[in-house]
């Protein structure tokens, strides 16, 4: 194992349907087996001495999926919260602090509502974050930053010469930076994730989808990750 551990990493889940259309199932059905899969690289992090985790789980584009497969993911994210909430077990443990960002008003009021009890439930928890990015798109972020900070201007709040990258940052969903960024799935895009905080990211492509992907693979990208020199640009 590398001596330099990445703090914060990102991870695209991508490659749910086709790893259900690779075993013959309903395409939405291998997102059971994503979810379950998350469980595990929780205890991963932790176990490697990763402080903080973000999740590109439902982009806003997804939206447009067939209404048959987003209620299929609401209703297991539902299940999951009930299940925290009733027997504190599954992937909600009380070491975590769970964060939601993205256009969250894009759900209805009992996602939100869900949402929210997450967050206060787990506010005070310091060991280790997740943050999930959902109805999540890096433009979209990067473009609710600014109308932010116009509205301050226009308030008066704000003056032109205080307009900084800190400013900017200051006003997205999610401030801190990932080290390191994974991305599952056998594809090398970016998909408007995180495209401002990974300006300095060391990116990862992976030949697997997101259901196979192990704590081996997570081990190599970290070992990878040290033996790579971040100059930042000196």
């Amino acid at each position: 194992m590398a001596s330099k551990i990445p703090k914060h990493v990102a991870i695209v889940l991508d490659g749910n349907r086709r790893f259900g259309r690779k075993f013959g199932l309903q395409p939405w059905k291998g997102h059971e087996y994503g979810l379950k899969k998350l469980e595990e690289l929780f205890d991963w992090c932790q176990e490697l001495g990763i402080n903080e985790l973000t999740l590109y789980t439902f982009s806003t584009e997804n939206f447009n999926r067939t209404k048959k497969e987003v209620d299929y993911l609401f209703s297991l994210f539902k299940n999951e919260v009930e299940k925290m909430r009733e027997k504190r077990e599954g992937i909600f443990k009380d070491k975590i602090r769970f964060n939601f960002i993205g256009r969250l008003h894009m759900f209805d009021k009992e996602m939100r509502q869900l949402m929210a009890k997450i967050m206060e439930k787990t506010k005070n928890n310091t060991k280790f974050t997740v943050n999930f990015a959902m109805a999540y798109g890096s433009r979209q972020e990067i473009t609710d930053s600014v109308r932010k900070i116009v509205k301050g201007i226009k308030s008066g709040k704000i003056k032109e010469k205080d307009i900084t990258e800190q400013l900017i940052t200051k006003n997205l969903y999610l401030q801190s930076e990932p080290d390191m960024w994974i991305r599952p799935g056998c594809e090398k895009r970016l998909s408007n994730f995180l495209l401002w905080q990974s300006s300095y990211s060391e990116l990862f492509f992976m030949d697997k989808l997101w259901p196979e992907f192990t704590k081996d693979d997570l081990i190599e990208c970290i070992n990878e990750f040290g033996r790579r020199e971040r100059r930042f640009g000196k």
